[in-house]
């Protein structure tokens, strides 16, 4: 597949920190199936459909007008859709006609966010520990600005709410989404349906004859077979399979499809479809193909993941071969197991993406659910179980984000939405503290909290309050909760945590200690300043005994307890603790120390906040020295401190200083974090507010104006960012 070169840059906004090379893919687009033909007869036009700044859905027929109940596997569902929109994908990106392809797996909202958080990060140039769904924003906010044209494919949408605020448009870009569900259902104006059945008759026997090509006498029989499997693609994948995979022609495949009918005529009454059959003469084949393995409980066990993207090397794991019978006995090395996997994708059960590190596998939805149904009733539930280990096995420690991340998050998913609570019978729970590790990473906080809030309660419920694992539940819920901006809901699981903590290891125990440290926090974040000023004070005693006057920790106690006396509105006393700490880390850490200059900065701001300009501006220009000499002038923290020193400037008078300031900072950080990050909205907020006290009227409205619209994309209606820019614009310009 060619690559194009870099292009000319016509938006600044994609560049954030000029290092953004064009084109840009992201996602993994699935590759096309083996005798691929490109469908002209059966899916006409869909490309004059798609042009710029329209939003294409790919629904199966039947699916126009009625909504899909759950209930058995949904065959005729299975048009080949997501074959489609990967082929419209690459057409695009070959010829040029798209600087940025993103695909994102849309079967949750869990997945979208991370998908825009992988293609944010590409072409905008971002790496940012924001929130997921605040980096998803800034994206949809490119999107719509952007000039460079761009293709968005949401894969397999299957619910309106998964993507409420996060649907992609734009004048230069294109929207394709494929789903079961009716057009109606997603809510979208403006949005062009385009039912999709299966292949046409001539489709059907031009990919049956384009796969058997080996041995011609195969093709005996080929029309009647086509018109046997109704141009259903994933039938024609499976039966051309099998007959590429042996010496059968299509009429004796005809023969076995006859009979397997008729002995499935009981449970599948009237004209079933094609595909509820052919599976079944698939996983036949592969048992011939390899007589000894243990075909049907991998197949079994892929049926357990989640089929958009199931991680290669959970099917190598030992807890997968022991699962399936033979490492035990020393008869199935990880060799071996993926040696049914190859299998099962010859006779066209599962697809493999090896070109992908690990390898990908996926499973058509509706073949999993079939297969589900035909085992035995505890099977699949022992092969999720099988399951949740084998993915705690495969789970690299640092799952670096991305595809990956996701995928394994969604496998657990898939899992708990077959076992539930039976999960906690073993030690298959211990997933699900991975999981919630991976949702924290992602910087998925909403979702994260929602997490352990569940595990929580469960840990509880099933191991006992006193058990570590469900202190360890405890401990994340509330990290998460505060970190979801949510303190108040936050602190009784602090004050639970603590005691748990103390009545296990006493109060004087540094991890005691080091907790209540976070709990300040939360205090703090709930506004209970005073609460937290009592408990520092506390800590600044026991740290101090246990460590030292001069030790980091007991420093870092200092540092939080000046800072709750500031919050407490007791200036005087924050101000003489942080002085007091500043020159204690210059003693033991240095002058340019972080952890220094992060006091200075602290002392600087408390400063400002007591109005003592003069001090301020001192604290704040020896940061500023020492973040340009240790950092760079470019660095985020050294931008940040440029700020202080302008509103410390605006604050003294000196207004052709901080104007100078404020406008450096701007341009720098739009430079740095890109034109949308918060940080950059706000120093643009106060460079307007330092142009209108100066009189430049137009300068200031229009920057505010650009703001209040930057705010609006990207930030939620209620951040105070945007209220505050909102309502310095309705005063400065009267709207």
């Amino acid at each position: 597949m060619s690559v194009r070169g870099p292009v000319p840059d016509p938006d600044p906004g994609a560049t954030a920190n000029g290092q953004v090379k064009w084109p840009v893919r992201s996602g993994i687009v699935p590759l096309l199936a083996d005798g691929f033909i490109a469908r002209t007869e059966s899916a006409p036009n869909l490309a004059q459909v798609l042009t710029p700044g329209a939003a294409v859905i790919l629904t199966p027929a039947r699916a126009a007008t009625a909504a899909i109940t759950p209930g058995p596997p949904d065959w005729r569902g299975m048009v080949g859709k997501t074959q489609v929109a990967a082929h419209l994908a690459e057409t695009l990106w070959e010829s040029r006609d798209v600087d940025l392809l993103a695909w994102v797996n849309a079967s949750s909202r869990v997945s979208i966010l991370s998908g825009y958080a992988s293609a944010a990060a590409m072409a905008m140039g971002i790496d940012s520990a924001d929130d997921a769904e605040a980096v998803s924003a800034r994206f949809i906010g490119w999107l719509a600005e952007t000039s460079r044209p761009w293709l968005v494919v949401l894969d397999d949408l299957s619910a309106d709410q998964d993507v409420d605020g996060l649907w992609p448009a734009g004048p230069a870009g294109r929207t394709l989404v494929t789903t079961t569900q009716p057009p109606a259902s997603l809510h979208q104006e403006n949005l062009a349906a385009f039912p999709l059945s299966g292949l046409s008759r001539r489709e059907s026997l031009g990919y049956l004859l384009g796969r058997l090509t080996a041995d011609r006498g195969q093709r005996t029989g080929a029309i009647d077979l086509a018109d046997v499997l109704g141009g259903e693609p994933v039938a024609l994948g499976q039966a051309s399979a099998v007959l590429e995979g042996s010496v059968l022609s299509c009429r004796d495949y005809l023969d076995q499809y006859a009979r397997k009918r008729g002995l499935l005529a009981a449970s599948l009454p009237g004209r079933p479809p094609a595909a509820a059959i052919t599976w079944t003469l698939s996983v036949e084949h592969a048992s011939r193909l390899l007589p000894s393995a243990p075909i049907q409980p991998m197949l079994i066990l892929a049926a357990v993941l989640d089929g958009h993207l199931m991680p290669g090397t959970v099917f190598t794991t030992t807890a997968a071969m022991e699962y399936a019978g033979g490492a035990a006995l020393g008869l199935l090395r990880p060799d071996d197991a993926w040696w049914c996997i190859r299998t099962l994708a010859r006779v066209g059960l599962v697809t493999i993406d090896e070109t992908c590190t690990p390898p990908i596998v996926r499973m058509h939805a509706a073949l999993q659910a079939a297969v589900r149904a035909a085992s035995s009733r505890d099977v699949p539930e022992r092969a999720a179980l099988a399951a949740a280990d084998a993915l705690l096995e495969a789970w690299p420690a640092e799952d670096g984000g991305g595809w990956l991340a996701d995928s394994l998050r969604s496998c657990v998913a898939s899992i708990m939405s077959l076992v539930g609570d039976r999960l906690w019978a073993g030690n298959g729970y211990r997933i699900l503290f991975r999981t919630g590790q991976s949702l924290e990473d992602a910087h998925l906080a909403m979702v994260a909290a929602a997490h352990w809030n569940h595990v929580a309660a469960a840990s509880e419920r099933f191991l006992g309050a006193e058990h570590a694992d469900s202190i360890a539940a405890n401990d994340r819920l509330s990290e998460s909760l505060l970190a979801a901006g949510r303190a108040e809901e936050a602190l009784p699981w602090f004050r639970k945590a603590l005691s748990n903590r103390i009545g296990m290891l006493g109060p004087d125990h540094p991890a005691a200690i080091e907790f209540e440290m976070r709990m300040g926090r939360a205090l703090l974040a709930a506004g209970g300043a005073e609460e937290a000023v009592t408990l520092y004070q506390r800590i600044v005693t026991e740290r101090g005994q246990l460590n030292g006057a001069a030790h980091p920790e007991t420093l870092d106690a200092h540092e939080a307890l000046a800072e709750a006396y500031c919050a407490a509105g007791r200036v005087r006393e924050g101000i003489r603790t942080y002085q007091r700490t500043s020159a204690e880390r210059v003693r033991a850490q240095g002058k340019y120390h972080p952890a220094t200059l992060a006091t200075y900065q602290r002392l600087a701001d408390a400063y400002l906040a007591a109005n003592r300009i003069k001090d301020s501006l001192a604290a704040y220009k020896q940061v500023a020295t020492g973040r340009e000499r240790t950092l760079g002038p470019h660095h985020p923290s050294t931008i940040e401190v440029h700020g202080r020193l302008a509103m410390a400037y605006q604050s003294a008078g000196r207004m052709a200083t901080a104007v100078q300031l404020h406008e450096r900072a701007s341009s720098e950080s739009e430079r740095v974090l890109g034109i949308d990050h918060v940080d950059t909205l706000t120093r643009q907020a106060h460079l307007a507010l330092a142009y209108y006290a100066v009189g430049r009227i137009g300068d200031a409205v229009n920057l505010l104006r650009d703001t209040a619209e930057r705010c609006d994309r990207v930030l939620s209606p209620g951040h105070p960012l945007a209220q505050s820019v909102r309502a310095s614009l309705a005063n400065i310009a009267g709207g």
